[in-house]
C-alpha cells in the first residue's frame, strides 16, 4: 500500500471509526495501519488490511512512541 493510495482516505478503525495511518515497512517491521487514539495496530497481509477488531493488537507506551515516528503523513 502506498501513502497516496486513495483507499487510505476511506479506511477506518473498526472500533472508533476514526482514520488510520499507514506505517511504512521498515527494517524487519511489517507494513500496518495504526490508530494512535486507541493505540491499536492492524496488519496488512499480502496487500490487504486486516480490519477486524480481533485482528488489531494493542501496543505498549514505548512502542506507541516508535509508531508515531513511523506514521506517514
Amino acid at each position: 500500500m502506498k501513502p497516496d493510495d486513495p483507499i487510505l482516505k476511506i479506511l477506518a478503525c473498526p472500533l472508533d471509526k476514526g482514520p488510520l495511518h499507514l506505517l511504512a515497512e521498515q527494517a524487519g517491521q511489517e507494513e500496518a495501519l495504526y490508530n494512535p487514539r486507541l493505540r491499536r495496530r492492524y496488519p496488512i497481509v499480502d496487500g490487504i488490511a486486516q480490519l477486524l477488531p480481533s485482528s488489531g493488537e494493542q501496543v505498549s507506551d514505548d512502542e506507541h512512541e516508535e509508531l508515531l515516528q513511523r506514521m506517514t503523513p
